[in-house]
């Protein structure tokens, strides 16, 4: 099951209030819905903010996140089928290959589970090193979901720059077009439902998580509220070019020190 930072405690505010969760009872918390005892498609998109709204702090994610929230998003990421990512959050936030560690992977095998998820990664222009460890270093091979014409002089036909990347791309990982000119989010999830990937843990950025939402696709968000006010220039979670009110409703309070883990569902989820 693996073990549990002694230094971090992790409480449930609500529901059914409980101190010092372990491990196991944290993934019975975040545990990814079932039908007939079946996994069935759901997208989770988890991000750390803080109280005023900064999504970053000099650029990145991470040092908004205290000891609690590194912990859940370990193992937000053991449960996943599937764990998506924008590719220019994986530039600015330094990821390497999609790796868990062995108690994960003990935990995955237990119940009958490949034993590292698949790293989805969505990019328009292709801007991606082959050569990076995202690909070299991948346990399993990679899916990057792209469109036909996603960079400036490539035509419809999809050939130029963009095509050259993608043929590049295609020696390391699975390259999946999935619109003409922008991300269609239907096929996306087709794909992902055709490879039997049915639980999403979405890792951002904000764009992605805009465009998700505007395509209805999104069933859950894990927002960390970090204790920090940051004023400065960082952006929000979403980033669109358009408004997409969604009403969601609480799932779940943890806290972690000063610190809230929040868990919501979409109205329709």
């Amino acid at each position: 099951m693996g073990t549990k930072d002694e230094n971090v405690r992790i409480d449930r505010l609500w529901p059914d209030p409980a101190e010092d969760l372990s491990p196991a009872q944290l993934l019975e918390h975040y545990a990814f819905p079932e039908r007939q005892g079946e996994a069935h498609d759901w997208l989770r998109v988890n991000f750390v903010t803080s109280l005023d709204g900064a999504v970053t702090r000099g650029g990145v994610s991470g040092p908004l996140g205290t000891a609690g929230d590194e912990a859940v998003f370990e193992l937000l990421r053991r449960q996943a089928d599937v764990v998506m990512l924008g590719a220019g959050t994986a530039r600015k936030e330094g990821y390497g290959a999609m790796v868990l560690d062995d108690d994960a992977v003990a935990w995955r095998r237990d119940r009958g589970m490949p034993e590292q998820p698949v790293f989805a990664l969505v990019s328009g222009r292709l801007d991606l090193d082959p050569d990076s460890p995202i690909f070299t270093e991948a346990p399993v091979r990679p899916v990057v979901y792209t469109h036909r014409g996603g960079t400036s002089g490539a035509g419809a036909d999809g050939g130029g720059l963009h095509a050259e990347r993608r043929a590049a791309l295609s020696e390391v990982a699975d390259v999946v077009v999935v619109g003409e000119t922008g991300l269609e989010v239907g096929l996306l999830r087709a794909d992902l439902r055709a490879r039997r990937l049915h639980r999403v843990h979405c890792e951002g950025g904000p764009t992605l998580f805009a465009a998700l939402l505007a395509a209805g696709a999104v069933d859950e968000l894990c927002l960390t509220a970090a204790p920090t006010v940051e004023s400065g220039l960082a952006g929000r979670i979403t980033r669109g070019t358009s408004a997409v009110p969604t009403e969601m409703k609480l799932n779940g309070v943890l806290r972690c020190g000063n610190e809230l883990l929040l868990r919501y569902r979409t109205r329709r989820a």
